[in-house]
């Protein structure tokens, strides 16, 4: 089996006062080229990616639908690669346990699909992912492939978006966590926060071995504010460590998550550990026991 990944550019103008505006959209898109045997195993596993990458995001699917074409829409004429690949995808979803809703008129033009919908604050709701099980295209372009046998057969197309529109999911992302990103994803993952300038030496040292391990971490200095205001300032950032004077002489940090938790105090080869373990995990989970 071959897989051929790509990605898309679509450009969409439009014509204001004269001027011509350009607007990229970037489509996170894959090709599964696969025997006839293997297309409901590939089109599973790829719904299997996209549950992951859900969990991984922290974004909720708030239905499945299997997309199937309408009345009236233009559609490839072939009943029965239609009905085929309609009963291989409603065959993914049933060994799936996925629950789904058949929708009349949201097939694409080539074939039946599975969309993964989302659903924004207001309430109105999009694809952002889709796995489709394509004949036509396969037949349209006359591929084919030697099999074991030693024969020409034409292979299946396997259509996987993950995330679909990077601009959609980034823009679900924003509204979704609020800017507060699961730890993996956060901008800044670490604020090391000392409580005065005499501070200013473990505060540097950590920050240090923070971005030595990989971490994105940045230093909130005591002439950016009060620790207060410095705290409140970091409120988006998963991880706070905070470096006072009793910290300072043992060699320790206090450790503020966002959700408002304290954990420690703790050395800072263990904050970085637990810190360092919850981005290669991913999820959304800010501490081990979460």
């Amino acid at each position: 089996m071959a897989e051929l990944g790509a990605m898309y550019r679509s450009e969409l103008s439009g014509v204001l006062g004269g001027l011509t505006r350009v607007r990229a959209i970037q489509l996170n898109d894959a090709h599964i080229f696969c025997t006839l045997d293997q297309a409901v195993d590939e089109a599973r596993e790829a719904l299997a990616l996209i549950t992951r990458a859900y969990a991984d995001l922290g974004i909720r699917a708030s239905r499945h639908r299997l997309s199937l074409p309408g009345e009236g829409g233009k559609y490839v004429a072939d009943p029965a690669l239609w009905r085929r690949a309609t009963a291989l995808l409603r065959e993914v979803l049933d060994d799936s346990g996925i629950a789904y809703e058949s929708a009349e008129g949201e097939a694409a033009f080539y074939g039946p699909k599975i969309d993964v919908q989302i659903t924004d604050a207001a309430g109105r709701e999009a694809t952002l992912s889709t796995v489709q099980i394509d004949f036509h295209q396969p037949e349209r372009f006359d591929l084919r492939y030697i099999g074991a046998d030693g024969e020409k057969h034409r292979p299946v197309m396997v259509h996987r978006s993950v995330i679909g529109s990077v601009e959609r999911a980034v823009a679900h992302l924003v509204e979704e966590h609020g800017g507060a990103f699961p730890p993996w994803l956060a901008p800044v993952q670490l604020a090391v926060l000392p409580v005065s300038e005499a501070q200013a030496g473990p505060a540097h040292e950590l920050l240090r071995r923070a971005q030595q391990r990989g971490l994105r971490a940045e230093l909130a200095a005591p002439g950016d504010g009060s620790l207060g205001a410095r705290v409140r300032a970091a409120r988006l950032t998963p991880y706070q460590a905070v470096i006072g004077e009793r910290e300072a002489a043992d060699g320790l940090v206090a450790v503020r998550l966002r959700d408002g938790r304290r954990i420690g105090p703790l050395a800072p080869a263990e904050l970085l550990h637990h810190i360092g373990a919850r981005v290669e995990a991913r999820g959304t989970a800010l501490w081990a026991d979460a």
